[in-house]
Protein backbone atom coordinates (compact mmCIF):
# COMPACT_ATOMS: atom_id res chain seq x y z
CA UNK A 1 0.00 0.00 0.00
CA UNK A 2 2.64 2.55 1.02
CA UNK A 3 4.65 1.70 -2.10
CA UNK A 4 1.63 2.59 -4.23
CA UNK A 5 1.23 5.94 -2.47
CA UNK A 6 4.88 6.90 -2.90
CA UNK A 7 4.77 5.86 -6.55
CA UNK A 8 1.66 7.94 -7.19
CA UNK A 9 3.19 10.98 -5.52
CA UNK A 10 6.36 10.60 -7.56
CA UNK A 11 4.45 10.33 -10.85
CA UNK A 12 2.12 13.17 -9.84
CA UNK A 13 4.89 15.65 -9.18
CA UNK A 14 7.02 14.45 -12.11
CA UNK A 15 4.27 14.76 -14.71
CA UNK A 16 3.41 18.26 -13.61
CA UNK A 17 7.05 19.46 -13.52
CA UNK A 18 6.86 21.31 -10.25
CA UNK A 19 9.64 23.82 -9.71
CA UNK A 20 11.50 24.17 -6.44
CA UNK A 21 9.57 27.34 -5.58
CA UNK A 22 6.25 25.61 -6.22
CA UNK A 23 7.25 22.69 -3.98
CA UNK A 24 8.24 25.17 -1.25
CA UNK A 25 4.80 26.73 -1.56
CA UNK A 26 3.14 23.32 -1.13
CA UNK A 27 5.09 22.55 2.06
CA UNK A 28 4.95 26.09 3.49
CA UNK A 29 3.27 26.17 6.93
CA UNK A 30 3.30 22.38 7.17
CA UNK A 31 4.22 20.82 10.54
CA UNK A 32 6.42 17.79 11.16
CA UNK A 33 5.80 16.11 14.50
CA UNK A 34 6.85 13.10 16.55
CA UNK A 35 5.35 12.23 19.91
CA UNK A 36 5.05 9.48 22.50
CA UNK A 37 1.91 9.26 24.64
CA UNK A 38 1.11 6.82 27.41
CA UNK A 39 -1.08 6.07 30.38
CA UNK A 40 -2.41 3.45 32.74
CA UNK A 41 -4.40 0.62 31.16
CA UNK A 42 -6.87 -1.79 32.78
CA UNK A 43 -6.25 -2.43 36.47
CA UNK A 44 -4.96 -5.82 37.59
CA UNK A 45 -7.58 -8.58 37.88
CA UNK A 46 -7.40 -11.45 40.39
CA UNK A 47 -8.64 -14.83 39.11
CA UNK A 48 -9.42 -17.53 41.69
CA UNK A 49 -9.39 -21.32 41.24
CA UNK A 50 -10.29 -24.18 43.63
CA UNK A 51 -9.36 -27.10 41.35
CA UNK A 52 -6.19 -27.95 43.34
CA UNK A 53 -6.93 -25.97 46.46
CA UNK A 54 -7.39 -22.24 46.51
CA UNK A 55 -5.05 -20.51 44.07
CA UNK A 56 -4.96 -16.92 42.91
CA UNK A 57 -3.66 -15.69 39.58
CA UNK A 58 -3.23 -12.01 38.82
CA UNK A 59 -3.81 -10.86 35.25
CA UNK A 60 -1.80 -7.74 34.51
CA UNK A 61 -2.40 -5.50 31.50
CA UNK A 62 0.65 -3.48 30.41
CA UNK A 63 0.31 0.30 30.21
CA UNK A 64 -1.19 1.92 27.11
CA UNK A 65 1.02 3.92 24.79
CA UNK A 66 1.17 5.38 21.31
CA UNK A 67 4.09 6.46 19.16
CA UNK A 68 3.16 8.95 16.46
CA UNK A 69 5.18 10.30 13.54
CA UNK A 70 3.71 12.58 10.92
CA UNK A 71 3.56 15.72 8.83
CA UNK A 72 0.43 17.70 8.08
CA UNK A 73 -0.65 20.82 6.30
CA UNK A 74 -4.39 21.29 6.71
CA UNK A 75 -5.94 24.71 7.18
CA UNK A 76 -7.91 25.02 10.42
CA UNK A 77 -11.63 25.50 10.07
CA UNK A 78 -13.07 28.44 11.99
CA UNK A 79 -14.48 26.18 14.70
CA UNK A 80 -11.18 24.35 15.35
CA UNK A 81 -8.98 25.49 18.28
CA UNK A 82 -5.32 26.20 17.72
CA UNK A 83 -3.12 23.77 19.64
CA UNK A 84 0.26 24.79 21.08
CA UNK A 85 1.89 21.54 19.92
CA UNK A 86 0.77 18.58 17.85
CA UNK A 87 1.08 15.32 19.78
CA UNK A 88 -0.45 12.82 17.35
CA UNK A 89 -3.68 12.55 19.35
CA UNK A 90 -5.53 15.23 17.40
CA UNK A 91 -8.91 13.98 16.25
CA UNK A 92 -10.24 16.44 13.71
CA UNK A 93 -13.35 15.07 12.03
CA UNK A 94 -12.92 17.63 9.24
CA UNK A 95 -9.85 15.75 7.96
CA UNK A 96 -12.29 13.31 6.34
CA UNK A 97 -14.04 16.03 4.30
CA UNK A 98 -13.75 15.95 0.52
CA UNK A 99 -13.12 19.70 0.24
CA UNK A 100 -10.72 21.62 2.49
CA UNK A 101 -10.86 25.20 3.64
CA UNK A 102 -8.34 26.51 1.11
CA UNK A 103 -7.56 25.97 -2.55
CA UNK A 104 -4.44 24.12 -3.63
CA UNK A 105 -2.77 21.28 -1.76
CA UNK A 106 -3.40 20.01 1.76
CA UNK A 107 -1.97 16.80 3.12
CA UNK A 108 -1.56 14.48 6.09
CA UNK A 109 0.92 11.63 6.54
CA UNK A 110 0.76 9.98 9.96
CA UNK A 111 1.77 6.61 11.40
CA UNK A 112 0.72 5.52 14.91
CA UNK A 113 1.98 2.42 16.68
CA UNK A 114 -0.29 1.77 19.65
CA UNK A 115 -0.89 -0.56 22.54
CA UNK A 116 -4.36 -0.38 24.07
CA UNK A 117 -5.66 -2.74 26.75
CA UNK A 118 -2.74 -5.06 26.03
CA UNK A 119 -3.37 -5.24 22.26
CA UNK A 120 -0.79 -3.81 19.88
CA UNK A 121 -1.76 -2.52 16.47
CA UNK A 122 -0.73 -0.11 13.76
CA UNK A 123 -2.79 2.83 12.51
CA UNK A 124 -1.94 4.83 9.40
CA UNK A 125 -3.68 7.72 7.72
CA UNK A 126 -2.17 9.47 4.72
CA UNK A 127 -3.87 11.72 2.23
CA UNK A 128 -3.14 14.40 -0.35
CA UNK A 129 -6.08 16.66 -1.22
CA UNK A 130 -6.17 19.14 -4.08
CA UNK A 131 -8.79 21.77 -4.92
CA UNK A 132 -8.30 23.65 -8.18
CA UNK A 133 -6.80 27.12 -7.78
CA UNK A 134 -8.14 28.28 -11.13
CA UNK A 135 -10.05 31.53 -11.03
CA UNK A 136 -10.46 31.88 -14.80
CA UNK A 137 -9.87 30.05 -18.07
CA UNK A 138 -6.52 31.82 -18.66
CA UNK A 139 -4.83 30.38 -15.58
CA UNK A 140 -1.36 28.93 -16.32
CA UNK A 141 -0.71 27.19 -12.99
CA UNK A 142 0.19 23.47 -13.05
CA UNK A 143 -2.83 21.17 -12.86
CA UNK A 144 -5.04 24.16 -13.57
CA UNK A 145 -8.32 22.45 -14.34
CA UNK A 146 -11.26 24.63 -13.44
CA UNK A 147 -13.76 23.19 -10.93
CA UNK A 148 -11.55 20.15 -10.31
CA UNK A 149 -10.81 18.38 -7.03
CA UNK A 150 -8.86 15.23 -6.30
CA UNK A 151 -7.82 13.22 -3.28
CA UNK A 152 -5.61 10.18 -2.73
CA UNK A 153 -5.80 8.47 0.63
CA UNK A 154 -4.47 5.44 2.48
CA UNK A 155 -6.19 4.31 5.67
CA UNK A 156 -5.30 1.50 8.05
CA UNK A 157 -7.47 1.32 11.18
CA UNK A 158 -6.39 -1.50 13.49
CA UNK A 159 -9.44 -1.34 15.77
CA UNK A 160 -11.94 -1.25 12.88
CA UNK A 161 -9.93 -3.87 10.96
CA UNK A 162 -10.14 -1.88 7.73
CA UNK A 163 -7.35 -1.07 5.28
CA UNK A 164 -7.57 0.40 1.80
CA UNK A 165 -6.04 2.84 -0.68
CA UNK A 166 -8.41 5.26 -2.41
CA UNK A 167 -8.06 7.80 -5.21
CA UNK A 168 -10.83 10.05 -6.51
CA UNK A 169 -11.10 12.64 -9.29
CA UNK A 170 -14.17 14.86 -9.35
CA UNK A 171 -15.84 17.76 -11.09
CA UNK A 172 -17.01 20.30 -8.51
CA UNK A 173 -20.01 22.57 -8.96
CA UNK A 174 -20.23 25.49 -6.52
CA UNK A 175 -23.89 26.24 -5.87
CA UNK A 176 -22.88 29.20 -3.68
CA UNK A 177 -20.09 30.14 -1.28
CA UNK A 178 -21.24 27.54 1.25
CA UNK A 179 -22.58 24.57 -0.71
CA UNK A 180 -20.95 22.58 -3.51
CA UNK A 181 -21.66 19.31 -5.27
CA UNK A 182 -19.20 16.94 -6.91
CA UNK A 183 -19.31 14.05 -9.36
CA UNK A 184 -16.55 11.72 -10.47
CA UNK A 185 -14.81 8.37 -10.17
CA UNK A 186 -13.19 6.51 -7.28
CA UNK A 187 -10.60 3.74 -7.39
CA UNK A 188 -10.09 1.65 -4.25
CA UNK A 189 -7.39 -0.95 -3.68
CA UNK A 190 -7.92 -3.38 -0.79
CA UNK A 191 -7.98 -7.00 0.27
CA UNK A 192 -10.94 -8.92 -1.23
CA UNK A 193 -13.56 -7.98 1.36
CA UNK A 194 -16.47 -10.41 1.28
CA UNK A 195 -14.19 -13.40 0.69
CA UNK A 196 -14.90 -16.15 3.26
CA UNK A 197 -12.06 -18.71 3.53
CA UNK A 198 -14.37 -21.08 5.46
CA UNK A 199 -16.88 -21.33 2.61
CA UNK A 200 -15.08 -24.30 1.05
CA UNK A 201 -15.22 -26.16 4.38
CA UNK A 202 -18.94 -25.77 4.93
CA UNK A 203 -21.17 -28.83 4.89
CA UNK A 204 -24.61 -28.99 3.31
CA UNK A 205 -26.20 -28.10 6.67
CA UNK A 206 -24.10 -24.93 6.97
CA UNK A 207 -21.72 -26.26 9.63
CA UNK A 208 -17.95 -26.25 9.15
CA UNK A 209 -15.97 -29.50 8.92
CA UNK A 210 -13.66 -28.06 11.57
CA UNK A 211 -11.88 -31.21 12.75
CA UNK A 212 -10.73 -32.14 9.25
CA UNK A 213 -9.65 -28.52 8.71
CA UNK A 214 -7.60 -28.64 11.93
CA UNK A 215 -5.92 -31.87 10.83
CA UNK A 216 -5.04 -30.26 7.49
CA UNK A 217 -3.50 -27.36 9.43
CA UNK A 218 -1.16 -29.71 11.33
CA UNK A 219 -3.16 -30.57 14.43
CA UNK A 220 -3.39 -34.21 15.48
CA UNK A 221 -5.39 -36.52 17.75
CA UNK A 222 -4.15 -39.43 19.88
CA UNK A 223 -6.79 -41.96 20.98
CA UNK A 224 -5.61 -43.04 24.42
CA UNK A 225 -8.73 -45.13 25.09
CA UNK A 226 -12.31 -45.28 23.90
CA UNK A 227 -13.22 -42.21 25.96
CA UNK A 228 -9.88 -40.34 26.20
CA UNK A 229 -8.48 -38.32 23.31
CA UNK A 230 -5.46 -36.05 23.35
CA UNK A 231 -5.41 -33.21 20.81
CA UNK A 232 -1.99 -31.86 19.79
CA UNK A 233 -1.05 -28.61 18.03
CA UNK A 234 1.35 -28.57 15.03
CA UNK A 235 4.33 -28.37 17.43
CA UNK A 236 3.23 -31.53 19.28
CA UNK A 237 1.97 -29.79 22.42
CA UNK A 238 -1.17 -31.13 24.08
CA UNK A 239 -3.85 -28.46 23.74
CA UNK A 240 -6.96 -30.43 24.81
CA UNK A 241 -7.78 -33.73 26.47
CA UNK A 242 -11.51 -33.83 25.80
CA UNK A 243 -13.96 -32.77 23.09
CA UNK A 244 -15.40 -29.96 25.21
CA UNK A 245 -12.10 -28.08 25.45
CA UNK A 246 -11.25 -28.95 21.83
CA UNK A 247 -14.48 -27.45 20.47
CA UNK A 248 -14.83 -24.54 22.91
CA UNK A 249 -11.22 -23.33 23.12
CA UNK A 250 -8.96 -24.78 20.42
CA UNK A 251 -11.22 -24.86 17.35
CA UNK A 252 -12.20 -21.14 17.54
CA UNK A 253 -8.49 -20.25 17.50
CA UNK A 254 -7.85 -22.68 14.64
CA UNK A 255 -10.58 -21.05 12.54
CA UNK A 256 -9.35 -17.53 13.37
CA UNK A 257 -5.75 -18.38 12.44
CA UNK A 258 -6.85 -20.11 9.22
CA UNK A 259 -9.04 -17.27 7.98
CA UNK A 260 -6.33 -14.69 8.74
CA UNK A 261 -3.72 -16.77 6.90
CA UNK A 262 -5.91 -17.29 3.83
CA UNK A 263 -6.84 -13.61 3.63
CA UNK A 264 -3.19 -12.59 3.87
CA UNK A 265 -2.41 -14.90 0.94
CA UNK A 266 -4.85 -13.14 -1.39
CA UNK A 267 -3.78 -10.33 -3.69
CA UNK A 268 -5.39 -6.91 -3.34
CA UNK A 269 -8.29 -6.14 -5.65
CA UNK A 270 -9.13 -2.81 -7.28
CA UNK A 271 -12.66 -1.44 -7.31
CA UNK A 272 -13.75 1.28 -9.78
CA UNK A 273 -16.85 3.18 -8.65
CA UNK A 274 -18.97 6.18 -9.51
CA UNK A 275 -19.14 8.79 -6.73
CA UNK A 276 -21.58 11.61 -6.03
CA UNK A 277 -20.94 14.00 -3.16
CA UNK A 278 -21.57 17.34 -1.51
CA UNK A 279 -19.82 19.67 0.91
CA UNK A 280 -21.36 22.44 3.04
CA UNK A 281 -19.54 24.89 5.30
CA UNK A 282 -20.94 27.82 7.27
CA UNK A 283 -19.22 29.50 10.19
CA UNK A 284 -19.84 32.36 12.57
CA UNK A 285 -18.53 32.80 16.11
CA UNK A 286 -21.85 31.64 17.58
CA UNK A 287 -23.01 29.06 15.01
CA UNK A 288 -21.24 26.72 12.64
CA UNK A 289 -22.22 23.81 10.45
CA UNK A 290 -19.87 21.70 8.38
CA UNK A 291 -21.16 18.59 6.63
CA UNK A 292 -20.13 16.40 3.71
CA UNK A 293 -21.25 13.16 2.12
CA UNK A 294 -20.20 10.67 -0.55
CA UNK A 295 -22.36 8.05 -2.22
CA UNK A 296 -21.05 5.29 -4.50
CA UNK A 297 -24.14 3.73 -6.14
CA UNK A 298 -22.43 1.88 -9.00
CA UNK A 299 -19.31 -0.30 -9.16
CA UNK A 300 -17.59 -1.85 -12.14
CA UNK A 301 -17.61 -5.67 -12.19
CA UNK A 302 -14.36 -6.92 -13.73
CA UNK A 303 -15.50 -10.55 -13.54
CA UNK A 304 -12.59 -11.65 -11.35
CA UNK A 305 -12.89 -14.45 -8.82
CA UNK A 306 -12.71 -12.09 -5.85
CA UNK A 307 -14.86 -9.27 -7.20
CA UNK A 308 -17.20 -8.11 -4.44
CA UNK A 309 -20.10 -8.61 -6.87
CA UNK A 310 -19.56 -12.37 -6.41
CA UNK A 311 -20.14 -12.02 -2.67
CA UNK A 312 -23.23 -9.84 -3.20
CA UNK A 313 -25.19 -12.22 -5.45
CA UNK A 314 -23.95 -10.37 -8.54
CA UNK A 315 -25.84 -7.22 -7.54
CA UNK A 316 -24.76 -3.60 -7.12
CA UNK A 317 -24.54 -2.14 -3.61
CA UNK A 318 -24.29 1.24 -1.89
CA UNK A 319 -21.05 2.42 -0.33
CA UNK A 320 -21.15 5.76 1.46
CA UNK A 321 -19.41 8.04 3.92
CA UNK A 322 -20.19 11.35 5.55
CA UNK A 323 -19.58 13.70 8.40
CA UNK A 324 -21.26 16.40 10.45
CA UNK A 325 -19.80 19.10 12.69
CA UNK A 326 -22.30 21.38 14.41
CA UNK A 327 -21.86 23.96 17.13
CA UNK A 328 -24.14 26.58 18.63
CA UNK A 329 -23.57 29.07 21.43
CA UNK A 330 -26.85 30.14 23.01
CA UNK A 331 -25.09 32.89 24.91
CA UNK A 332 -21.73 33.62 26.57
CA UNK A 333 -22.32 30.82 29.04
CA UNK A 334 -24.00 27.93 27.23
CA UNK A 335 -23.09 26.08 24.07
CA UNK A 336 -23.73 22.65 22.49
CA UNK A 337 -21.90 20.64 19.86
CA UNK A 338 -22.30 17.51 17.72
CA UNK A 339 -19.42 16.00 15.74
CA UNK A 340 -19.12 12.70 13.93
CA UNK A 341 -18.25 10.75 10.82
CA UNK A 342 -19.50 7.46 9.42
CA UNK A 343 -18.24 5.07 6.76
CA UNK A 344 -19.72 1.97 5.17
CA UNK A 345 -17.58 0.23 2.54
CA UNK A 346 -18.21 -3.35 1.39
CA UNK A 347 -20.71 -3.74 4.24
CA UNK A 348 -17.96 -2.92 6.77
CA UNK A 349 -18.80 -0.03 9.10
CA UNK A 350 -16.64 2.26 11.22
CA UNK A 351 -17.52 5.56 12.86
CA UNK A 352 -16.66 8.14 15.51
CA UNK A 353 -18.82 10.73 17.21
CA UNK A 354 -18.84 13.29 19.99
CA UNK A 355 -21.86 15.04 21.53
CA UNK A 356 -21.97 17.42 24.45
CA UNK A 357 -22.46 20.82 25.98
CA UNK A 358 -20.31 23.45 27.67
CA UNK A 359 -21.42 25.86 30.37
CA UNK A 360 -18.98 28.54 31.46
CA UNK A 361 -19.47 30.21 34.84
CA UNK A 362 -18.38 33.85 34.99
Amino acid sequence: MMRNILLLLFIFFSLNSYSQNELKKIFKFSTFYAAANGGTSLSNVDVYSVTDGLTTTTIETPFDYSLALGVRKIARMGYEPKEAFKNGQENSFSDAATIGKVKGFEFLFEVDYKRQEGIEYLDQHHFLRYVSECGNDKCTKPLCIKNFTAKIEYLQDGFADIEYFEASERYRYKYNNKLSFNLGAVQRLSEPYGYDPLEEWKLSNGNVHYTYLALEEGYNANFISHDIIQYLDPQGNIVAENNEVWEAVVIPQVLADYTEKKRDQQDNTIQHSLVIGFDYYHYTKTFWLHSWGNLMPWHYDDGSEFSYHNFNDGEQWMDYSGGLIFGYKYNKNLGVFIEGKYNKYWNREWHDFSVGMNYIIF
